[in-house]
């Protein structure tokens, strides 16, 4: 036992005297285990924000697989169809900036709606839409025939129900032949962008916005005013669901993604023309 310890205290001498000889050397505790130098350096170094890009685990990534965790309920639940309304003021706010001002180059559903496509603001948008052209188209036409001896205001109700059906029925029914389309295509040419039905109905939804504000223009009575303020929502609208869809369908035949993109403006068109 005497030599143990006299042999460990000869090794504690030693390694003082290099410690004394060199200060800055790295010592290793036994009760640790050891670390490489250039680990050391990975576990402090910050990641960029240029390696999330690349390797696509931004925030919207993040957010979009808790969304997918969120959504993850029995489609036969309550829970399920709950969660598709589960946004707040600032989210709804951001899309209908978004579809109001069209950025160019900028795909509204990867920009705004692919971490968490929702029907709270399609339904209401709608809604809103098909009351305010009942209001308008009622108002539009008293203002019209205002003065005439000979005229009766009569409330056109059958309006709420024509522009009720027309609506929902292009907010849910254009989309739904768009994203079989998409999928045809997708299963023909395995480059070509899908997006859920959702997502597509959200889109459609949003665009509809700016025809809420053209639908109260309308009480003027000038059919040349009409005509313009249609025009120049068909436009806004109209770039949002290019920007959108192009990029999904460009990568197909050149002849079928003009044909695709020409029929979804044209029954944005019509829709337009219908609703004035």
């Amino acid at each position: 036992i005497a030599c143990l310890v006299i042999y460990l205290f000869a090794e504690f001498d030693d390694a003082a005297n290099l410690l004394a000889a060199n200060p800055d050397a790295t010592t290793i505790s036994i009760d640790e285990p050891e670390i490489p130098k250039n680990q050391h350096g990975r576990l402090q170094e910050p990641r960029r924000e240029e390696d999330d890009e690349l390797l696509g685990t931004d925030d919207s990534d993040k957010t979009e697989l808790l969304a997918g965790q969120k959504k993850s309920a029995p489609f036969w639940t309550f829970d399920y169809y709950q969660t598709f309304f589960d946004v707040d003021t600032y989210q709804v706010l951001d899309r209908i900036k978004g579809s109001v001002f069209p950025v160019p180059g900028k795909n509204f559903v990867r920009l705004y709606i692919r971490s968490n496509p929702d029907l709270y603001g399609p339904f209401w948008i709608c809604a809103t839409l098909v009351f305010t052209i009942a209001v308008s188209g009622n108002l539009s036409n008293f203002f019209i025939h205002l003065g005439k001896p000979t005229y009766h205001y009569v409330p056109q109700f059958r309006k709420v129900s024509i522009a009720a059906t027309a609506i929902y029925a292009y907010a849910w029914l254009v989309p739904l032949a768009l994203w079989g389309f998409l999928m045809w295509r997708n299963s023909k040419v395995m480059n070509i962008v899908s997006y859920s039905f959702l997502e597509i109905v959200c889109v459609y939804g949003y665009s509809l916005f700016v025809y809420i504000p053209t639908a109260i223009l309308w009480i003027i009575p000038q059919k040349v005013v009409r005509w313009v303020l249609m025009i120049f929502s068909l436009c806004l609208s109209g770039s949002v669901l290019v920007m959108t869809f192009w990029p999904a369908v460009r990568d197909d035949n050149r002849r079928i993604a003009l044909a695709t993109v020409g029929t979804i403006v044209l029954f944005h068109a019509l829709l337009a023309v219908g609703c004035l």
